[in-house]
C-alpha cells in the first residue's frame, strides 16, 4: 500500500522553500522564529523541522503538545502550548490562514493560453487571448468568455453563454443558457442550464412547457461535480455571489439563492424557491417548491423542509421542525420504547 503523502509531487507542483516571514505574511499573522526557512505542510503528527502545520480544533491539543512541525499556525489561545524547537505563527483565523499558506507552497497550475486544436469553436465564439481551452471542448456561436479562463476538456459551452473573468470550467461540464460572473468555478460533470422539469398534465398525457429562463452564477460561486441547475422556466435561476454548492446538488427552475449560501451534497430545491443570504443546507436535505427560507437559516441533514422558515430559524427531521421540538420528540420516542421493554 502506498504511504500517504500530503501534496504528492505526482499530483501537486510545490514551490519553495520559504523563509517563515513570507510564510506568516501569506497567513496574515506575526512570527517570531530567525531565519528559518520551510519546504511544505504537513500535519501535526507527522510534520517535520522543515515544515509548517495548523491547529485549529482545540481536540486535537495534544498532537500541538508533541509535534516536530517548524512552524504552527494556531490561534493566540494555543501559542503557549507550541513546543519551544517550533515557530508559532499567530492569527485569529487558523484554518483560514493554514488554506493562504497551503496555497503559498502548492498554486493553482499557471494557464496555457491558447486553443487546443482539437477544440471545436464556432467562428462568431469571442475567448480572451488569455483563456485556456482544452481538447475536445465544443463552443457554440455567440459565446463571450473573459480574460484569464480555463476551459477544462471536453467542456461544451452553449450557444450565447457568456463568462467572465478567472473562471474555471472542469472536464466534461456542459453550460447552456447561462451568464457568469468573475471567478466561477464549474467542477467536472456539471450540467447548468438544461430545461426545468416543468409539465401540463392534459387528457392527452403531459405536455411540456417552454422553459425560458438562464441560469445566472453571480460572481466568485462555486459549482461542485455533478451537480445540475435547471434554468428558469417564467424566470432566471439565480445563484447569489459567493454560494458554494457540493457535488450532486440539484437545484430546480426559477430557484433563487442569496449571498453566501452552503449546500451540501445530494440537497435537492424545488422550482421557485428561494433562498435569502447565508442559509445553510445540510446533505441530502430536501425542500418543496415555491417556499421562502429566510436569511440565515440552518437546515440539518436529510431535513424535509415544506414550509417557509422564518430568518434565522434552524431545523432538523421530515418534516422539518425547531431543533428542540426534534431533540424533544426523539428523546420521548426513545423513553416510550424503553418503558415498553
Amino acid at each position: 500500500m502506498t504511504e500517504a503523502v500530503l501534496g504528492s509531487a505526482r499530483f501537486f507542483r510545490r514551490t519553495g522553500p520559504h523563509p517563515l516571514a513570507l510564510v506568516a505574511s501569506a497567513a496574515r499573522g506575526v512570527a517570531d522564529g530567525g531565519e528559518l526557512l520551510l519546504e511544505g505542510v504537513a500535519p501535526l503528527q507527522t510534520a517535520g523541522p522543515t515544515e509548517v502545520s495548523f491547529l485549529d480544533n482545540r481536540r486535537y491539543a495534544s498532537a500541538l503538545d508533541q509535534t516536530s512541525a517548524g512552524a504552527v499556525v494556531v490561534h493566540p489561545d494555543m501559542a503557549a502550548r507550541v513546543p519551544a524547537a517550533t515557530a508559532a505563527i499567530i492569527t485569529s483565523e487558523p484554518y483560514a490562514a493554514w488554506g493562504r499558506v497551503a496555497a503559498l507552497f502548492y498554486p493553482v497550475p499557471p494557464l496555457r493560453p491558447g486553443v487546443h486544436p482539437s477544440a471545436i469553436v464556432a467562428d462568431d465564439a469571442h475567448i480572451d487571448p488569455s483563456t485556456e481551452v482544452g481538447p475536445l471542448t465544443v463552443i457554440e456561436s455567440g459565446v463571450e468568455i473573459g480574460p484569464g479562463c480555463r476551459i477544462g476538456p471536453c467542456a461544451v459551452i452553449g450557444s450565447g453563454v457568456t463568462i467572465g473573468r478567472d473562471c474555471r470550467i472542469g472536464a466534461h461540464v456542459s453550460l447552456s443558457y447561462a451568464v457568469l460572473g468573475a471567478r466561477v468555478y464549474v467542477y467536472p460533470g456539471a450540467r447548468i442550464g438544461q430545461e426545468g422539469f416543468g409539465f401540463a398534465s392534459t387528457s392527452d398525457g403531459f405536455l411540456s412547457i417552454p422553459q425560458l429562463g438562464r441560469v445566472i452564477l453571480e460572481d466568485d460561486v462555486e459549482v461542485g461535480a455533478n451537480s445540475t441547475i435547471d434554468r428558469g422556466s417564467s424566470r432566471d435561476t439565480i445563484i447569489g455571489a459567493g454560494s458554494r454548492l457540493d457535488n450532486l446538488v440539484q437545484i430546480g427552475h426559477n430557484v433563487s439563492l442569496g449571498r453566501c449560501c452552503v449546500v451540501v451534497a445530494q440537497v435537492g430545491i424545488s422550482g421557485s424557491t428561494v433562498l435569502e443570504d447565508f442559509v445553510r443546507v445540510g446533505g441530502q436535505a430536501a425542500m418543496a417548491g415555491h417556499l421562502r427560507i429566510g436569511r440565515g437559516s440552518e437546515i440539518g441533514a436529510q431535513a424535509g423542509v415544506i414550509s417557509d422558515l422564518a430568518p434565522g430559524a434552524k431545523v432538523l427531521g421530515s418534516p422539518a421542525q425547531s431543533i428542540k421540538a426534534f431533540f424533544r420528540q426523539t428523546v420521548t420516542l426513545k423513553k416510550i420504547a424503553t418503558q415498553r421493554k
